[in-house]
């Protein structure tokens, strides 16, 4: 049987793997499985286990929301995360067989969780009421105004919304440990802040924890892009301070002799463009050491996929304590890397790949690993680090992409005008025939500071399945290219790294004789949307585009955008009332009357970083003029609609691009 071309709705057929967690006696590994549930209303998430050589792969929980597989450090106990009504607990089974059962109750849930080393002990971090920030005359106003029923929602910090979480609740992330052998949990924080992540010591009654907890109480924490690592006891829950408020800090790790803690760090010297690097902290003194410092390289995964599962949560400790292991993110790929302490570093993993998490076996000779390539959404593989070689664990998606004709990207380097290098992806059509010409598509990521990567894209294989090439690179404003490159595109929002994209389609066409420039289109989200915006309103080469979750209006996203008040000012260098010449300016919205392109807007209803209100605007001016548009609103979709939303309206999203391009686009090889 014939292979078939891959289809949106093939979506319900993908398995998606994450979050590795090595058994520390056994090397069996426990991992998240996730699908589209079966009335494809959601995905469904359970735990299986493999063993250490792949040949046995089975089912290990039954819930239909199990996730963050964690193993006790002697092995007999497992526990993971369920939702146990509307929250998610922790809950435990023993190894050897038994029904698993919940361990904490936790009035607001869970959101992630850790074994102490020794077992004893479970530290998780869980919502608690936010001690009220009003004066005696403002609670005593409050208390007359306040009725039962239905009420206003009082707003009185900047960041009082989040996309996907929606409007602040009033309440504040702290951290709990929960005692396995006593069967009580206790706080361990309290005050007006939010624990980030946190780490046992090997001692197991010492916690690092991050939180961005002012000195100086006049300071507005909401105006702060940096945080501070405390120490905290777990006897006495005791805090106290070990940074300087330097740096934005990731998540903590202790080194095996609990006298060192490494943990990816930004100085913020170049704003949200800042590259991410590895610091160690002596503990209890305090000396801070950068171990990358001389590597132009940004630490950890930032690379762009519609196919990625799971997070990377950061570095880890060899048993010596003398190496740490971290991902790199590099020209167009992600690797894992480690550092001595003795100040050496060496890439172990080499090619065209995006890593997306790993974990450690315990004897150290291997390394389990999340990787994704340009052909293949992500399986579980295991990498010998002594011979550099890998062995494939899991098999979820081998016989269904064997199915499917797909089209492998080609890796292209061009030189810019000004001298500088940019890297790019070309897709060819699927069934491509020597000689003919196609249509062709440029899609834009988004970040900016993001990195398309050599990884899967079920967007861009439909786009090929459909007759279409498929044109996608980094233009400088991208992470995995050094500080200058991903620098480059603050405050010249529309300049170089519109003119790099153009230039990478005049490559493209330069170099790969199957492209038809006259049949182009254009499409991106988020800044890959503004981008979108800005190219239909400065050139007339493309014959249509999709906009997506995009920005039109710098003046207006100041205010709608959780991120507005702080991204505008870094990114633009300009705030609504001081500099607004300068937003409009680097606005889409203000070349409104030169877009002739079609342009099909798609915007999600609760998507609160890119406000819908930014696509309502970009439409009426648009209809206003009697131009060719259209605007998609998605219902209860946020900015993540393209990566983690409601599989039916992900696929809708995927039809509504490829029927836009189809409709304005003439199809077919010519």
């Amino acid at each position: 049987m014939g292979k078939r071309n891959i289809t949106s709705e093939d979506l319900f057929k993908f398995k998606w793997v994450s979050n590795p967690s090595v058994c520390p006696v056994s090397n069996r590994i426990a991992y998240v499985s996730k699908k589209v549930n079966e009335d494809r209303s959601g995905y469904d998430t359970s735990i299986r286990v493999v063993t250490s050589n792949g040949e046995q792969d089975r089912a290990w929980t039954q819930g239909s929301g199990d996730s963050s597989p964690a193993w006790s450090q002697n092995g007999t106990s497992f526990a993971f995360l369920r939702k146990d009504g509307e929250h998610n607990q922790v809950w435990m089974m023993d190894v050897s067989g038994g029904e698993a059962y919940a361990v904490t109750k936790a009035e607001t849930g869970v959101s992630s969780f850790a074994f102490s080393p020794d077992g004893q002990y479970i530290l998780y971090l869980s919502k608690v009421e936010a001690a009220a920030a009003l004066t005696e005359a403002s609670k005593e106003d409050e208390e007359k105004i306040r009725k039962a029923g239905k009420q206003a929602h009082v707003v009185d910090r900047l960041m009082y919304k989040s996309d996907g979480s929606g409007l602040w609740n009033g309440k504040r992330t702290h951290l709990f440990v929960h005692d396995c052998t006593t069967d009580e949990s206790k706080v361990l924080t309290s005050g007006e802040f939010d624990v980030t992540s946190f780490a046992w010591a090997p001692d197991s009654t010492t916690i690092a924890y991050t939180a961005k907890k002012l000195q100086d109480e006049t300071v507005d924490p909401d105006l702060t892009r940096t945080n501070d690592l405390f120490i905290v006891e777990r006897t006495n829950g005791e805090s106290r301070r070990i940074t300087d408020s330097r740096l934005t800090i990731g998540k903590p790790t202790f080194a095996p002799d609990g006298r060192t803690i490494a943990f990816h760090a930004s100085d913020y010297s170049h704003g949200f463009a800042s590259l991410q690097r590895l610091y160690t902290l002596s503990y209890p003194e305090g000396n801070l050491t950068c171990h990358s410092q001389h590597l132009d390289w940004q630490l950890g995964n930032n690379a762009i996929t519609d196919m990625k599962a799971g997070e990377f949560e950061g570095p880890l400790f060899s048993k010596d304590g003398q190496t740490i292991y971290t991902l790199a993110t590099i020209e167009g790929s992600v690797h894992i890397i480690k550092f001595g302490l003795d100040g050496t570093h060496e890439l172990l993993t080499e090619g065209p790949q995006e890593i997306i998490q790993f974990e450690l076996t315990e004897d150290e000779t291997s390394i389990v690993m999340v990787k994704a390539d340009m052909m293949q959404p992500g399986e579980l593989f295991s990498f010998n680090l002594e011979t550099k070689t890998e062995v494939q664990l899991t098999h979820h998606n081998d016989a269904f992409l064997g199915e499917l004709e797909l089209s492998k990207p080609e890796i292209f380097w061009f030189e810019t005008s000004d001298g500088w290098k940019v890297q790019g992806w070309m897709v060819p059509p699927v069934g491509m025939e020597k000689g003919c010409k196609y249509p062709t598509i440029l899609e834009i990521h988004g970040g900016p500071h993001g990195m398309y990567a050599s990884s899967f894209m079920h967007e861009f294989q439909l786009l090929a399945a459909q007759g279409y090439a498929v044109i996608y690179t980094n233009p400088r404003g991208g992470h995995g290219y050094g500080q200058k490159f991903v620098n480059a595109c603050r405050g010249d929002y529309g300049g170089r790294d519109y003119q790099d994209l153009m230039e990478a389609v005049d490559y493209a066409i330069a170099n790969f004789d199957y492209i038809d420039e006259t049949r182009m289109g254009v499409t991106g989200g988020s800044y890959g949307g503004f981008m979108t915006n800005w190219i239909v309103g400065h050139t007339d080469r493309f014959i249509a585009a999709v906009t997506q979750r995009s920005i039109s209006n710098w003046i207006s996203f100041y205010g709608v955008s959780d991120i507005g008040y702080y991204f505008t000012e870094d990114q633009i260098d300009g705030n609504a009332w001081a500099d607004m010449e300068k937003l409009w300016k680097h606005s889409p919205i203000a070349y409104v009357e030169k877009m002739n392109t079609p342009l099909l807007i798609l915007h999600g209803e609760q998507d609160l970083r890119c406000p819908i209100e930014q696509a309502e605007q970009l439409f009426i001016a648009l209809k206003r003029q009697g131009k060719a548009t259209q605007f998609v609103r998605f219902p209860d979709a946020n900015h993540n609609l393209s990566r983690s939303g409601h599989p039916e309206l992900r696929i809708e999203r995927l039809d509504r691009i490829v029927g836009w391009m189809n409709r304005f686009i003439p199809s077919g090889a010519m």
